[in-house]
């Protein structure tokens, strides 16, 4: 299993206009399903006078992945699976993108509707940037002072971020750890009791 992935490097609003219609795509990162819900219907809100607010979101890695796709009135599959194809051969997760659409007054066709969501939808992942963002696991330590070198030694081998940490009468650090290697550092401390 992987224990990093890709999404977007921050939250952006593109415009384009495409046969007098206006297009406005929305992008930003995610947690959670629900996170993501919400940040629809804030779009939704925001832009209730809009034509069209269509959406897709992608959150997880394979195979627990959760995807969804909304044409929001537009002609079935024109619109939110176009966008969730944008996010999904931009080969990102966590992310959440509405295409606000004005109408302009002169149809696309289906083949219009597909090349402009998708395309928008493409265009702003592209300005948002992509982020690698590594998944950790974190779990306790407490230690004498002097075996603190020691952990310190294995932190620093393992690449281990120190979270919290508070020096009374042990030292007690919190340690956050790429996934990955979350096991087998445990295992490592374990060995000198160090686990709280």
């Amino acid at each position: 299993m992987s224990d990093s992935y890709q999404t977007v490097a921050r939250s952006i609003t593109v415009k384009s206009v495409i046969n007098r219609s206006e297009f406005l795509a929305h992008v930003k990162e995610v947690a959670t399903e629900e996170e993501a819900r919400e940040f629809i219907s804030a779009i939704k809100e925001e832009h209730k006078q809009a034509t069209h607010n269509c959406s897709a979101f992608c959150i997880g890695l394979p195979p627990r992945e959760v995807t969804f796709a909304d044409d929001n009135g537009e002609p079935s599959g024109t619109a939110g699976k176009p966008i969730l194809g944008a996010i999904k051969s931009s080969e990102i997760t966590n992310v959440v993108v509405v295409v606000t659409r004005y109408f302009g007054g002169k149809k696309l066709g289906v083949r219009g509707l597909i090349e402009a969501y998708g395309g928008v939808a493409k265009d702003a992942i592209r300005t948002a940037g992509i982020v690698t963002r590594v998944i950790t696991s974190t779990f306790a330590v407490k230690c004498d002072y002097p075996a603190l070198n020691s952990v310190m030694y294995h932190l620093n081998k393992y690449e281990a971020e120190i979270v919290e940490s508070d020096y009374g009468v042990k030292a007690r650090l919190k340690i956050a750890v790429r996934e990955s290697l979350a096991k087998e550092l445990k295992a490592v401390l374990e060995q000198f009791g160090l686990i709280e």
